[in-house]
């Protein structure tokens, strides 16, 4: 941190307070994200996830997609993340949890990803004044507009702070 001279304006990026959640209001994540054979094989490796659909070209090539798909849960983890500075950076209590996962259509590489959250519900927490709980819908879209991936999510959000600390 430098020392500045003068009142100056400062911004410091953040999710969302609680209190900022609005039902039915769709977060566009930009920019996208072109997955690559190393993101798909580097994930699928760490993650010990040895199917032959993502690691082996030769046995991929002669299945009904003809190449290697993106590991779908590579594509569900970078649709989460790219929510994250605008929605929860920072503001985020705990990940509650995960329901209604689907992967309509594959991945490839090469393949760019975009992600949008909508927001489907919000209500206080009735045990964390302070807080509460909000639901969100991801969608990961491929570069010609095809759904790839959709989750909800259930994630406990802090409260806007009273006292006017760090926003």
């Amino acid at each position: 941190m430098t020392a500045h001279s003068g009142a100056q304006r400062r911004v410091t990026q953040r999710g969302l307070w609680f209190d900022e959640f609005e039902d039915g209001v769709v977060y566009e994540h930009r920019p996208g994200r072109t997955v690559t054979e190393a993101d798909d094989v580097l994930f699928t490796t760490m993650t010990m996830n040895t199917q032959a659909l993502h690691l082996d070209a030769h046995w991929a090539a002669q299945t009904e997609f003809g190449e290697r798909l993106v590991n779908s849960m590579f594509t569900l983890a970078t649709i989460v993340g790219m929510s994250t500075g605008q929605l929860t950076n920072g503001t985020i209590v705990a990940n509650l949890g995960f329901s209604e996962i689907s992967f309509p259509h594959p991945m490839t590489h090469g393949d760019t990803l975009y992600g949008e959250t909508r927001v489907i519900g919000k209500r206080p927490s009735a045990s964390r004044p302070g807080q509460g709980i909000v639901t969100l819908e991801h969608t990961g879209c491929n570069q010609h507009g095809v759904i790839v991936a959709r989750a909800v999510r259930t994630v406990l959000m802090q409260g806007r702070p009273e006292t006017g600390a760090a926003q």
